[in-house]
């Protein structure tokens, strides 16, 4: 028996993700995005299943790279339209009572203090389950839309993103005492001004003087995703992360860099396993392996070697229309998803990759590894991941929406839990407990926030 995973739905608000083409599947419910009693009846699902929690890639921007426009995107549905995931939540929150929600948020795009008000408003209104995915973006058409104009270089933006959140964990952690709200009816005082302290930033990018405005919140941080790969990336996770998502097409790879990482984080101070690892990969199952690869083979007739170049050049910020799809292109530094570029040739360096070959790789899932099968050779597949790599766990993204997770729920989960890989029942009520275990809601002792919960919440005391 190997240690419990932690699992989790990886989805967008709209009606295609990562997978090319497969929205034409006459099973794919990515038409039902706008329906919010569909989301409601989904996270219901992945609740009674014993997920961790549902968590939502998003992007400020749309892919526009691919023959130097969006067409290729908006005909496949390529991560356009797109909603924002935010407003989803509270109604899943309120028909799910332990199901954890992590969400997207740009630190190049947003403001540290409008952004902490939103995810505490969110941790409050889930009853502490809400998660903040960091990311630093990549889109051109973003910056050109949000008025910013031109893409800020890789580095600067994680330079801003470390900036970023410090003034938001001065935020959450330090502003408002534990006890600042007393609803003292004979004082006539609702919150004592003493124990709500002005965070005093004063920084390269941003200057936030003042208090905050959000009362504590069962958290008071929301529970820090990142996923960064490159070496700011792993840096950035390593100091500040609570849970990483990785993208390895190889156990060998995820391996290195999960030890990397975790070597990083000594580095900074922290415990290693205050950081959860979580790898992407697509499942496609069924009752029997037979049935699993016939689905797959289906699957395949879908692809749209388009929409995955679509995809493609907006992820790496290069227009792969430029290169036959039948001849090798040559790797270039890229401004965009540098990481993106390089996947491949990590993958197999010995294989002279094609556009051909990498719409058909990405076609199902993305990037992502893709395992095919019944139910005992998927858990078997998924145990082997963990136990070779030292992950903690999964994010689960599909090919056809809404439908390939339910079939991981009815024919997968069964055998995780026969196997105890997977949780029966939860323990706490927190997005944070979940992951850590109960009476774990606030940040562990060793990340840098809870410091400024100590220094700023006392300094009047």
């Amino acid at each position: 028996m190997g240690k419990q995973m932690k699992v989790f739905a990886f989805d967008f608000n709209g009606p295609a993700h990562l997978s090319a083409g497969l929205w034409r599947h006459p099973n794919d419910g990515g038409a039902q995005y706008t329906d919010i009693n569909r989301w409601v009846e989904y996270a219901q699902l992945l609740e009674k299943a014993g997920f961790d929690g549902m968590f939502f890639a998003d992007n400020n921007g749309y892919h526009d790279k691919y023959r130097g426009n969006v067409d290729g995107a908006l005909r496949d549905a390529a991560q356009i339209p797109a909603n924002d995931p935010a407003y989803l939540i509270p109604a899943m929150a309120a028909g799910t009572k332990h199901l954890g929600f992590g969400i997207t948020s740009s630190t190049a795009y947003d403001h540290p203090y409008a952004l902490a008000r939103k995810f505490s408003t969110l941790d409050h209104v889930t009853r502490g389950r809400i998660g903040w995915n960091v990311v630093t973006s990549y889109s051109d058409s973003a910056a050109r839309n949000l008025g910013t104009g031109t893409q800020t270089a890789h580095d600067d933006r994680y330079e801003i993103a470390e900036e970023f959140i410090d003034v938001a964990l001065k935020l959450w952690e330090g502003s408002w005492d534990d006890d600042a709200v007393v609803r003292d009816k004979e004082a006539r005082t609702y919150v004592d001004p003493a124990r709500v302290h002005e965070i005093g930033h004063e920084g390269k990018h941003f200057t936030v003087p003042g208090i905050f405005l959000c009362e504590p919140s069962p958290q008071r941080t929301p529970v820090i995703f990142q996923a960064g790969g490159s070496p700011r990336g792993v840096a950035l996770a390593a100091q500040t992360a609570e849970a990483v998502f990785m993208n390895s097409a190889t156990k060998a790879g995820l391996k290195k860099q999960i030890d990397a990482l975790r070597a990083k984080a000594v580095e900074f101070g922290r415990d290693p396993s205050h950081i959860a690892v979580l790898q992407m990969v697509t499942v496609v199952s069924a009752p029997t392996d037979e049935e699993a690869q016939a689905k797959y083979q289906d699957y395949l007739q879908y692809v749209d070697y388009d929409g995955a170049m679509a995809r493609y050049s907006g992820w790496t910020g290069m227009d792969m229309a430029q290169f036959n799809p039948d001849q090798p292109f040559k790797d270039v530094e890229t401004n965009a998803g540098q990481t993106m570029v390089n996947f491949f040739t990590k993958i197999d360096p010995q294989k002279r990759w094609t556009p051909r070959d990498i719409a058909d790789y990405n076609g199902i899932g993305g990037t992502s590894p893709v395992i095919v099968g019944g139910p005992e050779t998927v858990a078997a597949e998924l145990q082997s991941w963990i136990d070779e790599t030292g992950a903690d766990g999964f994010n689960i993204a599909h090919a056809v929406k809404f439908h390939d997770v339910e079939d991981f729920v009815r024919y997968v989960v069964p055998e995780l839990q026969s196997r105890g890989l997977m949780r029966t029942s939860y323990d706490g009520d927190t997005l944070r407990e979940t992951l850590f275990g109960a009476g774990q809601s606030k940040l562990a002792s060793d990340h840098p926030g809870a410091a400024y919960h100590h220094s700023l919440t006392t300094q009047a005391k």
